[in-house]
């Protein structure tokens, strides 16, 4: 069993109330193999949403308190990535969930790139504040790029 991000399942949960269908990670769930989680969306965001971009690293950063994550408005919505983390962790814990496919770039579930934080569209290497979390609890986490089935 594996967690996948939701938008890679067609569910329209990204910040712009759009999704990143992938059919193989579509199969995935239809096979009983995937549970999708949208962090985002579980720690209270609503859809659609402000961007938010990780500001001052990356989501290892979040956890230890050196980063944050800020929205295009300025609102602080750190917290609320930390608890839709915290779900998701506890989704794949409760479905003995060893790896993850996580969508690439979010601040979230980026497993390699994130946004750097200025809202011009560029990216630095880094890991989302979900992504992060996983890792820190023994989860393989792997974008949608790079996943082996």
């Amino acid at each position: 069993m594996q967690i996948v991000s939701a938008c890679l399942i067609g569910c329209k949960c990204r910040y712009d109330q759009g999704a990143c269908l992938d059919e193989t990670i579509e199969n995935l769930l239809k096979e009983g193999k995937a549970i999708p989680v949208c962090p985002e969306q579980m720690g209270g965001l609503p859809t659609p949403r402000p961007p938010a971009e990780i500001i001052g690293g990356d989501g290892f950063d979040v956890w230890e308190g050196r980063a944050k994550v800020v929205d295009n408005t300025g609102r602080d919505v750190t917290e609320e990535f930390k608890s839709g983390a915290l779900q998701a962790l506890q989704l794949a814990r409760t479905a003995g969930a060893v790896s993850a496919i996580l969508k690439e770039n979010s601040p979230s579930c980026g497993s390699s790139n994130v946004y750097d934080g200025t809202f011009t569209g560029r990216k630095k290497a880094g890991v989302g504040v979900t992504a992060a979390l996983l890792i820190k609890n023994g989860i393989n986490v792997r974008s949608e790029m790079s996943r082996s089935e």
